[in-house]
């Protein structure tokens, strides 16, 4: 059996046809609609067009969304940057045109499902996903489930306060735009010429200032992954997001948690500290697809996982 999965995303909607095993036998991207003026129904528009060209080889439509969303029902509280959607259920606004079950789960937890199916966190009983994105999204694996919380809003990292004297926000300094942003400035060079990607390149070249603003970056990250690890008492956490592809961001991140758990000023009267044990996520862009659709068949009890 296959299945259409839909990843919206801030920059690109990606879709994928894949099987139960969630091999990707096909797979392509559109842009996402960012013009201030859209609304539910351009959005539905474009994703009608989706569904139709597979319509008759899927079993069904699994959806990754940013926000706060009940993904049993399929209502979403909040959408991220697709704020139109605040109050609606974009799978049933889909069922309206087509005769195929379909689902909705949060993009970060949908990450998280996707490596405690076939990822990073497949044999653990507590672990989390922490994606460095826009912003930072993620999901918790607890007691070997998808914890959701009382209002679905369990794992939304970007909500994390870290300075409440600045009022600043994990989402605001813990995503990969904000590192981007950081080298923009202090070395002058436009935005829109820089990405993770030429970051990574400079830091790996050795440039001083570049590799001092990505220290400063990852010792923030890593004060919340000590938070994490000290409330949750995780088994592992996988980092995502497509800066995890760095093998220099872990070699920062491990290196900042081991000064502030080796440097504790408890250690002395308490050997143990608590330490998160962290590694890449497997999955990278595609963990939401996967996810969303490991959610999928398990709603729909189409296939026993």
């Amino acid at each position: 059996m296959n299945y259409l999965t839909i990843d919206l995303g801030g920059t690109e909607i990606k879709y994928a046809l894949m099987n139960e095993e969630a091999e990707i036998l096909e797979k392509c991207k559109v842009p996402s609609p960012r013009n201030t003026e859209t609304t539910t129904e351009d959005l539905v528009a474009i994703l009608k067009d989706i569904i139709a060209g597979y319509e008759t080889r899927v079993e069904g439509v699994a959806l990754s969304l940013p926000g706060v969303l009940n993904s049993d029902t399929g209502d979403s509280y909040t959408a991220g940057m697709f704020h139109y959607l605040s109050g609606q259920n974009l799978p049933k606004l889909l069922q309206a045109h087509f005769d195929l079950p379909i689902t909705v789960e949060n993009d970060g937890k949908a990450a998280a499902l996707a490596e405690y199916w076939k990822g990073s966190l497949s044999d653990v009983t507590n672990g989390a996903a922490v994606v460095l994105g826009t912003a930072v999204g993620g999901g918790l694996i607890i007691g070997g489930e998808l914890y959701k919380g009382n209002t679905f809003a369990a794992g939304e990292m970007s909500f994390i306060l870290t300075n409440p004297v600045m009022g600043e926000y994990w989402g605001q300094i813990g995503g990969s735009s904000y590192l981007i942003k950081l080298v923009s400035e202090k070395l002058d060079i436009p935005l829109e010429e820089l990405n993770g990607y030429k970051v990574f390149e400079m830091a790996e070249a050795g440039h001083p200032d570049v590799l001092r603003m990505l220290d400063d970056y990852t010792k923030g990250i890593a004060h919340q992954l000590y938070n994490l690890q000290t409330l949750l008492d995780l088994d592992l956490i996988a980092v995502g997001g497509g800066i995890s592809r760095q093998p220099l961001l872990l070699e920062y991140l491990q290196k900042n948690i081991d000064e502030y758990c080796n440097n504790h000023p408890f250690k002395p009267f308490m050997p143990r500290i608590p330490t998160p044990k962290i590694t890449a996520c497997q999955h990278f862009n595609q963990a939401n697809l996967i996810g969303a659709l490991y959610h999928h068949l398990n709603l729909t009890n189409q296939v026993n996982l």
